[in-house]
């Protein structure tokens, strides 16, 4: 094989499954337990996985006084991966921050500082949030536009790169006889004043190991699709076909070459939701378990998804024809619900049958360890994707089953690596460490 398969696994608190918490084998509170995280690096380093992905939300939605139907997602990604740097030699460690409620210098310390922490293995996922219960926790003010949000993480990133270039590669010469610490002009401010930020610099932490940690994004609008073709190292996407895969990967080739960079210059990793068994029998018995378990809460799920309320869906009726005929901009995250929405309309779908097919957006495969290393194989040997984001339906039992079962697979066909060959992340996904841009060595 010419081309290396990249996987990741995107970790939410128990699992992808509304009900994952629910599952007999499960700890309703392992994402609080420390050993649960563990277990789950440890699996990743076994696996030889690229990288562990960490989401984020940054408040807790509430239904009037009703008790909680799930674990939140309350553990800050970077002080979990931190932890988690410390357990861990080669596996990559993802961050999703955004844009909306962060500050560029204290952003770019941060990663930074996980990137030195783990030796080069900090990644940082961009994106930006539309939740007007988020921007509550954070002073209140009504979000921009979508086109506005999207210019000011623009912004955002080049002032983060800008202060993981304040220091030159070299600038570290302590010297205990002169008493000079670093070489002279090796560290400089940046002077950044932009229409949103204003930053000074130097940062106070030297250049990463990986010089830039690498830069993910997860939107799937027009806008966001511009950022990761500009700015982006990866894409965590959103694609539910593989007709809907081959249409992303040629409209975001095209951008990046039209922003001057190689067209494979971003790796594309959609998300891959699966329920594994023994038989296809054993597969669906389990998924129907669990779809049991969650009852309405699926529905609200797919409400939430596609920005409408959940007394406006129907189980065994299409979603409503002002979805499906309309263009009404998402509250949320555009790319998300057209995946949703392109999904019901070729498939002219009840929501019930929606629902068997796509698990929080991303493509749900239901069967055996063979049929989702077909599907990994066919859409990774067809050159739509690069790798994929895991996402199994119960955490950590989902994922073992993906490691002793899957991951052999794969590398009895070629397709994956059974050792690592580098340390860093950027040597996982096979990009180049970033030139400095202001100071030579």
């Amino acid at each position: 094989m010419t081309r290396q398969l990249h996987l990741g696994l995107n970790v939410l608190s128990d699992g992808m499954h509304p009900a994952a918490w629910q599952a007999p084998e499960a700890d309703a509170l392992g994402f609080l337990r420390p050993e649960q995280w563990n277990r789950l690096a440890e699996l990743a380093e076994k696996a030889t996985l690229d990288a562990i992905f960490l989401a984020d939300l940054t408040n807790l939605s509430l239904d009037g006084d009703k008790p909680l139907g799930g674990p939140p997602l309350s553990l800050d990604p970077i002080v979990l991966l931190s932890s988690l740097a410390s357990k861990t030699t080669h596996v990559g460690l993802a961050a999703t921050v955004s844009t909306s409620f962060e500050e560029p210098y204290t952003l770019a310390r941060r990663i930074s500082s996980l990137d030195h922490l783990s030796k080069g293995r900090a990644a940082w996922n961009v994106v930006t949030s539309a939740d007007g219960k988020a921007a509550a926790n954070f002073g209140g003010k009504p979000f921009p536009p979508r086109e506005e949000r999207y210019a000011r993480a623009e912004e955002f990133v080049d002032v983060v790169r800008a202060l993981w270039d304040s220091w030159s590669d070299d600038a570290l010469a302590p010297d205990k006889a002169t008493g000079a610490f670093t070489r002279r002009g090796s560290i400089r401010p940046i002077d950044f004043k932009g229409r949103y930020y204003s930053v000074e610099g130097p940062l106070n932490v030297p250049r990463a190991p990986q010089g830039h940690p690498v830069l993910i994004q997860a939107g799937g609008s027009n806008a966001g699709l511009n950022l990761a073709a500009r700015q982006a190292d990866a894409v965590f996407a959103a694609l539910a076909t593989l007709e809907d895969a081959h249409a992303y990967a040629a409209d975001l080739k095209a951008r990046t070459r039209a922003f001057g960079r190689p067209e494979h210059a971003v790796k594309i990793l959609p998300g891959l939701s699966f329920v594994l068994g023994g038989t296809e029998a054993e597969a669906r018995a389990r998924n129907d378990l669990l779809n049991s378990l969650a009852g309405e809460r699926r529905l609200a799920w797919l409400a939430w998804q596609i920005g409408v309320d959940p007394s406006d869906l129907a189980w065994d009726a299409p979603l409503p024809a002002s979805l499906l005929e309309g263009s009404t901009p998402s509250p949320g995250s555009q790319g998300a619900r057209d995946i949703v929405l392109n999904v019901a309309r070729r498939k002219r779908l009840t929501v019930r049958q929606l629902l068997d097919r796509i698990l929080t957006w991303h493509r749900l495969v239901v069967g055996t360890p063979e049929q989702l290393a077909a599907t990994i194989e066919e859409w990774f040997l067809s050159g739509a994707v690069d790798g994929f984001n895991l996402m199994p339906d119960v955490q950590p039992s989902g994922f073992e089953a993906f490691v002793d079962h899957v991951v052999p697979i794969l590398r009895r066909r070629g397709l994956f690596r059974s050792e690592y060959r580098g340390t860093t992340l950027r040597e996982h996904f096979g990009i180049p460490r970033p030139q400095h841009r202001f100071l030579a060595s």
